[in-house]
């Protein structure tokens, strides 16, 4: 995946990571849960204990591309 700026100035590195999940059931997330956790053992020796995904609504408020801003909000976007 490459990563371009987001035209704000934002610095960014080769360690930058999006996690987006959005419109999924209740069914959905619990197995999305599951899988998660499984794999970041598998792939990474991250235990399940270690892992916490919050879920949140996807709304204009709810996004910050950095410097503390929701540019969405605020017509940078």
């Amino acid at each position: 995946m490459i990563i371009e700026g987001t035209g704000l100035g934002i610095p960014r590195t080769d360690k930058f990571v999006v996690l987006q999940v959005t419109g999924a059931s209740a069914r959905r997330k619990e197995d999305f849960y599951r899988l998660l956790c499984k794999e970041l053992e598998k792939e990474c020796g991250i235990s399940p204990s270690d892992v916490v995904v919050p879920l949140v609504e996807n709304g204009d408020e709810d996004w910050s591309f950095g410097l503390g801003r929701a540019q969405f909000l605020t017509g940078d976007l």
